[in-house]
């Protein structure tokens, strides 16, 4: 067993026992660990320059994720489409606030794995601006994905949904963005015991 320790953003430790199989995929993919652990595997050698954009963007980015147990990928939006592919482990639940306009906002959940008859898929995608969080379906588990993204990731086109500011924006969705959001804090908090 290997425990794994990391921060949350209050800067409290946070601890996660790794399986077998997840220490595998770790180790074997390279994978870093901020927000689960990823890699990038491919950043496009092709630039595009679109007018949404302050600057040129690589023309697609892919990178390897993987999250374990009971950690999460806090909800966050992005500028560009993000194609999300299942690969191995527990099925990922994607948390997708999405719409236009107030009338047509909603919720929706994708399930991101490998077992169709239950309403799986191996693909989804995440519409540019949309805010999204993603959780492990099974948290004796992991889930292993890919996501790749177009135009480019780039940190200047992501965003951070805060808490407070979520609630208030979309206070039909409080308990879900109360287990997935964070708040923000320039204060450090006390780190727990594992």
């Amino acid at each position: 067993m290997i425990i794994v320790f990391n921060y949350d953003y209050n800067y409290n430790v946070i601890c996660w026992t790794l399986n077998e199989q997840a220490k595998y995929w770790i180790e074997k993919l390279n994978l870093r660990q901020e927000g689960g652990f990823f890699i990038e595997t491919y950043k496009s050698e092709k630039y595009v320059n679109l007018p949404e954009y302050d600057g040129p963007r690589h023309a697609c980015t892919a990178i390897y994720y993987l999250l374990i147990g009971d950690q999460f990928s806090s909800f966050h939006r992005i500028k560009s489409d993000e194609m999300w592919h299942f690969y191995a482990g527990s099925s990922l639940s994607l948390h997708v606030i999405e719409g236009d306009g107030d009338d047509n906002i909603r919720l929706n959940e994708i399930r991101l794995g490998s077992n169709i008859d239950n309403k799986e898929t191996f693909q989804a995608v995440i519409k540019s601006g949309s805010w999204f969080a993603a959780s492990v379906a099974d948290h004796n588990s992991y889930g292993l994905v890919g996501c790749t993204i177009s135009p480019g990731f780039d940190y200047r086109d992501w965003e951070l949904g805060e808490l407070q500011t979520l609630k208030r924006l979309y206070p039909q969705y409080k308990s879900i963005i109360e287990k997935y959001a964070e708040p923000i804090s320039k204060g450090k908090g006390e780190a727990s015991k594992c």
